[in-house]
């Protein structure tokens, strides 16, 4: 199923006990584990990605709930748990209906949890990166959540600034609840830095694809953007670049939980992959050199930065 039937089985209270969550956006996969695990007293294990351990898992789905209310069992992982241990969790949930159990899978396979538990009470739901408009209504409703004042214009506004992510336009929803006022599109305006965040993600493709980037730069500066965090963003993404090109150089294929600490998006780490192969070891070494040597520049006292900078990124096109 999708999140628009799941959505009517939580409103008509027709939910199983069992779900696997899995799809392209990781956000809705969090957030609806925290929907449907958000019951009081509740006793909750939770596995997080390398952490998983079958057979204290199914301890805990077997055993009393110490507390006398429910058992809830949550497994987060980009590695796929093998289909007779997740049958064995959803059985003893359809053995004992005050059992709970969730399995978040960040992973690619797809296909593989879309038809694979039809025969059973659980609910596989597969999330797509929402629409402009279901983005929108996610937004409104986290915003009613957080007990945060602000209209459909301002949300737009602010999805437009983080390019539609979500979950960055999420965590300034969070950020907002201290102001006891209406959020207005120049409050966000002031009060929220991806528009420079994303242009300099956007710069620095421009940049590596050896395309024109002197208006981005001026348009970053202008919303008040500093010169060195800028050189420092770049040497951070390369960095990131770099440590895509290695692992994929000696396990084939890239783990964003390995590389990055976290589980990105599939597009994001195709996107990465992709790109971080483009450069030798030896390019890397001599781009982090030239940028390391500029920010240093930069932090001497009395000097152009805006012209260091434009000089640096012109000289880092010339040596991909």
């Amino acid at each position: 199923m999708y999140k628009s039937e799941l959505d009517k089985h939580i409103q008509n209270n027709s939910l199983s006990n069992s779900f696997i969550l899995f799809g392209e956006s990781s956000f809705l996969i969090d957030r609806y584990t925290k929907i449907l695990t958000n019951i009081k007293d509740a006793s909750i294990l939770s596995f997080y990605f390398d952490e998983y351990n079958y057979s204290s898992a199914k301890a805990h789905l077997s055993q009393a709930s110490l507390f006398g209310g429910r058992n809830i069992l949550i497994i987060k992982s980009e590695k796929k748990v093998p289909k007779k241990e997740l049958d064995s969790f959803i059985e003893l949930c359809e053995k004992n209906q005050e059992n709970l159990f969730i399995y978040a899978y960040y992973g690619s396979d797809h296909k593989t949890y879309t038809k694979a538990f039809s025969k059973k009470s659980t609910m596989s739901v597969r999330f797509f990166h929402p629409k402009e408009y279901e983005a929108q209504n996610i937004i409104a409703q986290i915003a009613r959540e957080k007990k945060v004042n602000i209209d459909k214009n301002a949300i737009l506004h602010l999805l437009n600034l983080h390019n539609s992510d979500i979950a960055l336009a999420s965590n300034e929803i969070e950020k907002f609840q201290v102001y006891d006022k209406p959020i207005t599109t120049k409050d966000i305006d002031r009060l929220v830095y991806g528009l420079a965040e994303i242009n300099i993600d956007d710069l620095i493709k421009n940049i590596l694809a050896k395309k024109e980037f002197t208006k981005d730069i001026h348009s970053i500066l202008e919303h008040g953007e500093d010169e060195i965090k800028i050189i420092t963003a770049i040497t951070s993404y390369l960095t990131q670049l770099y440590m895509f090109n290695i692992y994929i150089r000696v396990n084939g294929t890239p783990n964003a939980m390995e590389i990055l600490g976290y589980p990105a998006p599939k597009f994001v780490v195709d996107e990465k992959a992709n790109m971080s192969l483009k450069f030798k070891p030896q390019t890397y070494y001599k781009l982090h050199k030239l940028l390391l040597d500029a920010e240093l520049k930069m932090k001497s006292s009395n000097v152009d930065k805006e012209a260091i900078l434009l000089s640096t990124l012109i000289r880092l096109q010339r040596l991909l």
